[in-house]
């Protein structure tokens, strides 16, 4: 018995921790600086997923925590309903804090990755980000228009490393209601 419990604890220890991983073959950006990551950003693009299906205007915010982590504030428009929905979690490194590599939380003790793979180290004003596996993927910048040149690029990095870019979808930031 107290072998099948070891076995049964070991197995969700390496299933929780898959979920804060980064895909095999890639790898997050070194010499980031969480400070000048701190701020709003704009989602570009991304891939689909229920938590964001259908909303326009998506943004993601990032703070300091008082215990050290960082506060996430996501944030988009759901036109069909008519209003904006916002969600607040938190984050925290994993490993070492001048890697873009950090787990996130929004539902409880439940951490999913979330790894900075390409950054415009120079400004800080553009960053690809990818979940524990090829199937989270956004584009973010700090502002709500990319230079089509380094969208291009980014696009392309993201093919390359073997995420489905054909299924982007490109969020809208035309101008509307304000939150």
């Amino acid at each position: 018995m107290l072998d099948r419990t070891r076995r049964c604890l070991w197995l969700l220890v390496v299933w929780v921790a898959g979920c804060t991983g980064i895909p095999d073959g890639l790898t997050a950006v070194g010499g980031f600086d969480v400070e000048r990551y701190l701020g709003t950003w704009y989602e570009i693009a991304r891939l689909d997923h229920s938590f964001e299906r259908g909303l326009s205007k998506v943004t993601a915010s990032y703070a300091w925590r008082d215990d050290g982590g960082i506060r996430v504030i996501n944030k988009g428009y759901d036109r069909e309903a008519g209003k904006w929905k916002q969600v607040e979690g938190k984050a925290f490194f994993v490993g070492d804090p001048d890697l873009g590599r950090l787990k996130v939380s929004f539902f409880g003790p439940f951490y999913g990755g979330y790894n900075v793979i390409d950054l415009d180290k120079q400004s800080y004003s553009y960053a690809l980000v990818c979940g524990p596996d090829r199937s989270y993927l956004w584009i973010l910048a700090r502002s709500p228009v990319l230079d089509e040149k380094v969208l291009q690029d980014l696009v392309a990095a993201a093919a390359a490393a073997g995420f489905a870019t054909d299924q982007l979808i490109y969020v809208d930031h035309a101008p509307g209601p304000a939150p």
